[in-house]
């Protein structure tokens, strides 16, 4: 009887820590869409709007879009990566256990943290005692985190933490806390030594790099090559080679801190082309596509963020050599930030997201692709009309700069609204259970 009642009671309980961390999932996605929309986007179109009025990137204070920034990379796409990463501790570890606490605790604090920045870095109120604690706050949050993360081991002798996607997503957590510390330290002597909350002008250049190429591309990188041979049905990963561009990736970076531009920029162009070769992305599928639930484009918005991918590197070696007004090179890093990122998590995250968060079923397949059409619509627009607006070629294009935003800001919107009305869903066994009944 007892032999019985155990395996029972470990069930229950393993059935207790998947509800756990569906909470906790949730809780880091919603919170990262709500910096999505209203610092992340809303702010976004606005800073656009005051730009295209005044027709110069000075116009607005750096601050502001600086605050912008950290809301996209840090609030969104750092809330998303800290819950998945959360939720996949359910699925390795070896012992009953979850951090509960430590989850909640660390997604408190990452919240908290996000937001103090973005108020000090909007309104400037009282920046020199928000700014640091916001670093401080968001360091502490993703220590607790990789503390979680290094208590648990796979459940198969370690195998799974040698293969190329979790080297990929072990680099990039290393990054995310490079970046913090970064962030944190810089936030400490901008306290001590200016009289603006706002980074200087390089140096926020070089955060955006180390957390886009030290931590998102690789990220996204490792969860394509664990996930587009199963659900887009691509070639089987080329290790060797991926590994490879993100060695080369990491050389890059280190070019960047040095201030070698162009050999950085030449370098990561290289990269990409290297890890497109090795996830085979413009390959024809061996295998169909895993369509349920999703829209039958899905194999087609897999592989139009590498485009992006390639436009953002080709674009960062051209405004090495001509870039005067910041066009060009805002229009690369909106090629990689929007098109290839955000793209990237629109595509995938509504594939995974609704299953991570319950064992749900995406709310509409239809908002799905249109989500995506304007993202990519936007995001054109954006790119093709920044370096023609700011670098005084075309100067029509300033009026209509703030169309790509206000096209952007649909995509974005449409997108929560899938997600959020998805969460909002009975669990599709539940679903399936009453519509039984």
């Amino acid at each position: 009887m007892g032999s019985q009642t155990r395996p029972q009671s470990a069930h229950a309980d393993r059935i207790a820590i998947e509800k756990q961390s569906q909470r906790l999932v949730t809780a880091f996605i919603t919170s990262g869409m709500i910096f999505m929309l209203l610092p992340g986007s809303f702010l976004g179109v606005w800073n656009l709007i005051g730009i295209s009025r005044q027709h110069t990137l000075e116009s607005l204070s750096s601050a502001w879009l600086q605050a912008h920034g950290q809301a996209q990379l840090y609030g969104w796409v750092g809330s998303f990566i800290l819950g998945i990463g959360f939720y996949s501790l359910t699925k390795m570890q070896s012992t009953l256990t979850f951090s509960t606490r430590s989850g909640w605790t660390s997604w408190a604090m990452w919240t908290l943290g996000i937001t103090l920045r973005w108020i000090a870095g909007v309104t400037s109120w009282h920046w020199k005692i928000l700014m640091p604690l916001s670093g401080f706050l968001e360091l502490a949050a993703f220590v607790l985190f990789y503390r979680s993360v290094r208590r648990h081991r796979p459940t198969s002798n370690g195998e799974c933490s040698r293969e190329p996607w979790m080297l990929l997503v072990f680099g990039g957590s290393i990054a995310f806390l490079l970046s913090l510390t970064a962030n944190l330290t810089a936030l400490i002597y901008t306290v001590a030594r200016s009289d603006t909350p706002s980074f200087p002008h390089v140096f926020d250049q070089q955060l955006i790099l180390l957390m886009v190429w030290g931590v998102l591309v690789p990220t996204i990188w490792g969860f394509n090559a664990r996930w587009l041979p199963i659900f887009g049905g691509f070639k089987k990963l080329d290790a060797n080679h991926l590994l490879c561009a993100y060695g080369l990736s990491v050389m890059a970076l280190a070019l960047v801190f040095l201030q070698w531009w162009t050999a950085s920029a030449a370098l990561l162009l290289l990269v990409a082309f290297l890890a497109i070769e090795a996830l085979h992305v413009w390959e024809p599928s061996v295998q169909p596509a895993k369509l349920q639930g999703v829209h039958r484009s899905f194999p087609w918005f897999l592989r139009i963020p590498y485009i992006w991918l390639v436009v953002s590197c080709v674009l960062n070696m051209v405004a090495v050599r001509f870039d005067q007004a910041g066009g060009i090179w805002g229009a690369g890093r909106h090629a990689i930030t929007v098109g290839f990122i955000a793209g990237m998590v629109f595509v995938i995250g509504q594939r995974l997201l609704p299953a991570f968060c319950g064992m749900r079923t995406l709310w509409s397949s239809k908002l799905m692709q249109w989500s995506l059409l304007l993202l990519h619509l936007g995001c054109a627009l954006r790119v093709t009309l920044e370096p023609l607006a700011y670098e005084n070629a075309w100067p029509f294009g300033w009026k209509l700069l703030p169309c790509s935003a206000v096209v952007e800001l649909t995509a974005v919107t449409l997108f929560a609204w899938n997600i959020l009305a998805t969460l909002l869903q009975l669990p599709a066994h539940l679903g399936s259970a009453t519509r039984a009944v």
